[in-house]
């Protein structure tokens, strides 16, 4: 389980950190998450009578080769998101370019992102969820509205989500053969905050290579989609059963014995 808590200008996610990964944001398996300062002011406006939309947020590891590509929607309400760089940067990122496109989903915020210490792409599962985390808490800050859309508001938001997902009736899994040196995994579920390092390290504990992906944050769905490899080769069926059933058990409904009660 994963516990939330304000603290001043970021909120804490305890115990997202795990052995297996470098900890690059970690201390005392706490991952602080850096919030945008709140004297900035972003374009568009609500009204509590208007539909609010549903916020996505996509991190794409694949359409660039050198850097790590963000995109965030939430219908026109969005503005520069300059303050969202800002606390990007605080996890030792730059963003090196930016832009924005209006069509019918809304107005699309997208930039790419690489590590300030290398210069290249972020690869780190940890610094991948601080990201998307760090985006939606700067989302909710702006447009509390939003709270009520997204999984995350149940956790640090202003109003929970009415619709309550039931998880193993979300929960779809698929594998197929991409090439024959990979397979394409694709998960979708229901959000929570430190899903992604989940994901990535049940993935990890059977021996199957994350290559490369796409992981997105829509409402209160996540949907994942991993090029997984199995020692340079895509995975054969009996692994893709191991793969899938692994998936299942860990993101399955929590069920409790009447006898605990």
């Amino acid at each position: 389980s994963k516990l939330v808590e304000r603290a001043g200008g970021s909120f804490l996610l305890h115990n997202i950190c795990n052995s297996y990964l470098p900890r690059l944001l970690c201390s005392s398996r706490t991952l602080i998450i850096p919030r945008a300062s709140t004297t900035a002011v972003e374009d568009g406006s609500f009204n509590g009578t208007d539909t609010v939309p549903t916020p996505k947020v996509i991190i794409d590891q694949d359409s660039d080769p050198d850097a790590t590509v963000v995109e965030i929607t939430f219908g026109d309400r969005l503005g520069a998101l300059l303050d969202t760089m800002s606390a990007l940067k605080n996890l030792g990122l730059n963003v090196v370019k930016a832009n924005v496109f209006l069509d019918a989903s809304g107005k699309h915020n997208k930039f790419a992102i690489t590590k300030a210490s290398t210069g290249r792409k972020v690869d780190d599962p940890e610094l991948l969820e601080a990201i998307r985390l760090t985006i939606i808490n700067n989302l909710l800050e702006y447009h509390p509205e939003s709270s009520s859309q997204l999984a995350m508001g149940a956790a640090f938001g202003v109003e929970p989500p009415q619709q309550q997902i039931d998880v193993d009736i979300a929960t779809h899994i698929t594998i197929s053969e991409d090439s024959p040196e990979r397979s394409l995994l694709y998960v979708e579920t229901a959000d929570r905050p430190g899903l992604l390092v989940d994901l990535v390290k049940i993935i990890s504990d059977i021996n199957i290579t994350v290559e490369s992906g796409e992981f997105d944050t829509e409402g209160l769905l996540a949907k994942a989609k991993f090029h997984v490899s199995y020692k340079g080769k895509a995975t054969i069926k009996p692994l893709q059963q191991v793969l899938s059933n692994s998936l299942r058990y860990f993101l399955r409904r929590p069920s409790t014995a009447d006898s605990s009660y």
